[in-house]
């Protein structure tokens, strides 16, 4: 394939990254074996770096991330990609401004999604970083764009940059492959700190104008610029 020497330049420096953010999926415990994945998008181009399909965690490098283009067909890389390709890709075709994707199995997360229910928004937390509830997705099977489908419809319809989809599990996006990481272990965070809560009795809501308020000061004013 042919490309110029800057976006060369730009998907080399992709795969350090997402390579290297494979890495905080296991240091937060979002994964096990070879489950899950990070993607990113090639910024102004029809293009994406996954992780290879079923290849260790200790193994990865960058040179054995994959590039795609948005349709998951392969163009770059010795091994094929993730099983998850078809439906990030489709992610990325329907949603331009998301730049990374993220998939895990996460423990708690994915218990709430193995009884498909959402995640009441009880935590400031959840108000600042979701906007409110974690949605759930349907039901999908592995293999083609369904999960995409999946994930686009529901997430089009909430401000939460995690869904749970319905006895799978996490798939997250982010402006860059870093936010998609961070909302991944955030998501992982609240489902936790709620199911605990549901042990001791109903959690309280936050109420709708107040995690409005939340999200714009988190979202806005939290942070240094372009770094939160």
């Amino acid at each position: 394939m042919s490309l110029s020497t800057d976006v060369n330049a730009t998907i080399t420096s992709l795969r350090h990254e997402v390579c290297a953010l494979h890495a905080e999926l296991t240091r937060y415990q979002l994964v096990i074996w070879t489950a899950g994945n990070v993607s990113a998008r090639v910024p102004d181009r029809d293009l994406m770096v996954i992780k290879p399909s079923g290849v260790s965690y200790d193994d990865l490098t960058p040179e054995n991330m994959v590039l795609c283009d948005l349709h998951g067909r392969v163009l770059e890389g010795e091994h094929a990609p993730s099983s998850d390709t078809d439906a990030q890709a489709y992610v990325y075709r329907q949603m331009p401004h998301v730049g990374g994707v993220v998939h895990t199995h996460s423990t708690y997360a994915t218990a709430w999604a193995s009884r498909g229910e959402a995640i009441p928004c009880a935590l400031t937390m959840q108000a600042d970083e979701f906007g409110g509830e974690i949605p759930v997705g349907p039901f999908a099977l592995i293999g083609d764009d369904s999960i995409g489908r999946g994930i686009v419809e529901t997430l089009t319809a909430s401000r939460s940059a995690a869904v749970l989809m319905k006895q799978h599990g996490v798939f997250t996006i982010g402006k860059d492959a870093r936010s998609a990481v961070k909302a991944a272990v955030m998501c992982e965070d609240v489902a936790r700190t709620v199911h605990i809560a549901r042990q001791l009795g109903e959690p309280i809501r936050i109420e709708p104008t107040d995690v409005d308020s939340l999200f714009d000061r988190y979202q806005n004013v939290y942070g240094q610029k372009d770094n939160r």
